[in-house]
């Protein structure tokens, strides 16, 4: 450890504070100007030159985005497609339909694993409130529950939602890491799915079963609730503050099977680990091989999906094409922040690695013996706390610690990226977009939704982290 090593060191530390600060102080900076800004002065400080530094924020927000930024775009589309056709609500009604009080929970993380795929974890939640309202009503009305019926179907699909968000291609933070850690997605995909599935299941159906005898007052808002569950439904909900507006239009959806919603869902991780199999079992000189790593491109099993979902959009559910094209493009709105912060962070990124001061934290972390599966989570977790914002966690984190592990690849990458994703998740509270979407929706007061949506999701986040030491043995 030179001094100059413990010089970038410090400018990294200050560039984190200043980061934090930006965001969260009065002026309340958005979290991409904060970034660029931010990315700029790191880079001036530790000595990179002005030609090559502008060089450094271009490459990494274009190289990111390029990476990213179509996958989200389409993905965003594919779930706006489902859920105006009506087949977010046929998926989860088939799951939930003919099961017993105890079931229930169980079905509603289901319905919420599914999903989830394709959506961001505020639209999947705003796509089953009208199911879990509805539900828990007739629980209610039956006396079927112990304790808030609202609570008790809810906590699974907070569990589901941001697990699947945080931890699992082809959202947009896993993504991000998998790319920046030059990670093998079908592996990625097939660690995230054996870390996601006992996470959710503790902290989604068990922990219900625990939290909901404990809360129960907890009840919506009856003028909300007939919102959801009469004939109109959300259709859009923007947290922001201490409340959460949501306004709701009604125009009637014609429904398509829930054979053709799952498949929907289903295409694009079908055809990502079609992919890995083919790189796995088959020769490099095998065309089958050749095209099915082509499909398996997230860009390209994406577009397949939507192209798809599009297609039984427009024939099964008889929409209009104006209506359709205003849809998606009022989807990618919603995106927008997100494709501007993943872009920020790329730059960021790369200038870490540019300037220097990413072989500097190696050189901190090799010294210290510090896990670096560990590292990763602890950086995450630190910065999506304090900035309030999930995908900053991610990039920065990713950016921070991919010297450690060189060119990536291999199992410790795939590993790293859900302890990044399991790593944002954690400690999410009141800076948080979600934590106000699930207070305000079901109707609860600030130690209600810490005990709900915060406890839930640093479950999932320490969970994540604990699942992938346990694979890491493996390594």
């Amino acid at each position: 450890m030179t001094a100059h090593t413990w010089w970038l060191l410090l400018i990294l530390t200050v560039a984190i504070t200043a980061l934090i600060y930006l965001i969260n102080s009065r002026l309340r900076i958005h979290p991409f100007v904060a970034l660029i800004v931010v990315t700029v002065g790191t880079g001036l400080a530790a000595g990179e030159p002005v030609a090559n530094l502008t060089e450094s924020i271009e490459e990494g927000a274009g190289g990111t985005l390029g990476d990213v930024g179509l996958t989200l775009a389409l993905g965003a589309m594919l779930g706006r497609l489902l859920s105006d056709s009506g087949a977010t609500d046929a998926i989860a009604h088939a799951l939930v339909d003919r099961s017993g009080a105890r079931r229930l929970p169980w079905m509603v993380t289901a319905a919420a694993f599914v999903i989830g795929v394709p959506m961001f974890f505020e639209v999947g939640l705003i796509v089953l409130l009208p199911l879990i309202f509805g539900v828990a009503r007739r629980l209610e009305d039956q006396g079927g529950s112990k304790g808030s019926p609202y609570v008790l179907l809810g906590v699974p699909a907070i569990a589901a939602l941001s697990t699947l968000h945080g931890m699992l291609p082809p959202h947009p933070g896993p993504l991000t890491a998998m790319t920046g850690l030059h990670a093998d997605l079908g592996l990625t995909l097939a660690v995230g799915l054996v870390c996601a599935i006992p996470t959710v299941v503790v902290a989604g159906p068990v922990y219900a079963r625990w939290i909901a005898p404990r809360l129960p007052e907890v009840r919506p808002d009856a003028a909300l609730m007939a919102q959801f569950t009469g004939t109109g439904r959300v259709a859009d909900s923007r947290p922001d503050g201490p409340g959460a507006q949501v306004r709701t239009n009604a125009p009637p959806r014609a429904g398509i099977s829930v054979g053709l919603a799952v498949t929907s869902v289903l295409i694009p991780v079908a055809l990502m680990l079609l992919r890995t199999l083919a790189e796995t079992l088959l020769d490099e000189s095998n065309g089958l091989r050749a095209a099915l790593t082509f499909v398996g491109e997230p860009l390209v099993a994406m577009l397949a999906g939507f192209l798809f979902a599009l297609g039984v959009t427009l024939v099964g559910a008889s929409r209009p094409g104006e209506e359709t094209r205003a849809s998606l493009t009022d989807s990618l709105k919603s995106v927008a922040a997100i494709l501007l912060i993943i872009g920020g962070g790329g730059a960021f990124k790369q200038v870490l690695q540019d300037s220097g001061i990413g072989d500097a934290i190696a050189s901190a972390a090799r010294g210290a013996h510090l896990n670096v599966i560990v590292l990763g989570w602890l950086v995450a977790l630190l910065l999506s706390l304090t900035t309030g914002s999930a995908t900053v966690g991610i990039v920065s984190a990713t950016g921070i610690v991919a010297p450690l592990i060189g060119d990536g690849g291999g199992l410790e990458a795939s590993l790293l990226v859900v302890a990044i994703g399991a790593g944002s998740l954690g400690l999410n509270y009141v800076n948080h977009a979600g934590f106000w979407l699930v207070k305000e929706s079901f109707g609860m007061n600030l130690g209600q939704a810490a005990k709900t949506q915060t406890v839930v999701q640093t479950l999932v986040s320490v969970l994540g982290l604990l699942m992938a030491l346990l694979l890491s043995v493996f390594v």
